[in-house]
């Protein structure tokens, strides 16, 4: 089993399209069984998809709209190969976009949710914060597999250990199988004490820790927005596990040695 997730910074990149092209020609070289992605963004204004366009699309939230430039719809049209997926809004995005939550999946999702993990619950807010998640039968298994873009640990009015609590309330529910929660966890694994290690204690297994073969996993290594001084190479994007399991390998990706930069993220895969 192999799975991705990246912080894809939608529609805020420069040569946006030749980016996402990039992307697509970097999952069609790895064949990943399920793709998270964050920051999947798509304009308040543009037209709604049709029933037609969306036919492998299963909502994790009643009357979503999908729009023409949703980031991940756009993606899966550059990518040529039929995926399952979904996608949920979270809140407003850098002024006009709805700012949502992706997951894609080679084999049919069969069932999908969300939930809220912020207090807040402001559209209009940024520290509005969900998880979406879905259910697949990757070879012979079923697994669960979520995808969440989180706060920081010191934030006054939204820190992540709130957050956290509320996603693992959640995650507790899904336990009888498999699950990956993957994402922008906006903790940096190196500190101690703070988010990392708060979701170590709460059970959960890091398969970059796990795994045989890996990088330095350092997925921000510039300024970037919410970590606006950093000079620092910054593990903050992961793959956590509800069973302990053995990874053959756990790389960054989209960095411009595996694949091309694409966004201010770079990617986390690990294949099983």
């Amino acid at each position: 089993m192999k799975i991705m997730t990246l912080n894809v910074h939608a529609w805020m990149e420069t040569d946006q399209l030749r980016k996402i092209e990039d992307l697509a020609e970097f999952i069609r070289e790895q064949q990943f069984d399920v793709i998270a992605l964050q920051e999947v963004n798509q304009s308040k204004g543009e037209e709604a998809l049709s029933a037609a366009a969306l036919d492998r699309f299963v909502p994790a939230e009643p009357e979503t709209v999908v729009r023409q430039d949703n980031y991940a719809y756009v993606l899966l049209q550059k990518l040529g190969v039929p995926y399952y997926w979904t996608w949920i809004p979270v809140h407003t995005g850098f002024v006009k976009y709805d700012e949502g939550l992706a997951i894609l999946s080679r084999t049919p999702i069969t069932t999908a949710f969300s939930e809220y993990v912020s207090v807040i619950r402001d559209y209009e807010n940024y520290r509005t914060r969900k998880i979406v998640g879905v259910k697949a039968e990757i070879g012979a298994e079923e697994s669960w597999f979520v995808s969440g873009h989180f706060g920081w640990w010191s934030d006054e009015e939204e820190p992540f250990r709130g957050q956290w609590d509320a996603a693992q309330t959640k995650l507790d529910t899904l336990k009888e199988l498999p699950v990956f929660i993957m994402g922008d966890f906006n903790n940096v694994a190196e500190i101690r004490n703070e988010g990392y290690d708060y979701v170590i204690e709460k059970g959960w297994h890091d398969l970059y820790a796990a795994a045989i073969v890996k990088d330095d996993g350092a997925t921000v290594t510039k300024a970037i927005k919410g970590w606006d001084d950093n000079k620092s190479k910054l593990r903050i994007d992961y793959i956590f596990s509800s069973r302990a399991l053995q990874a053959k390998f756990c790389h960054v990706v989209m960095n411009g040695i595996r694949g091309e930069v694409v966004s201010d993220h770079f990617g986390v895969a690990v294949e099983l």
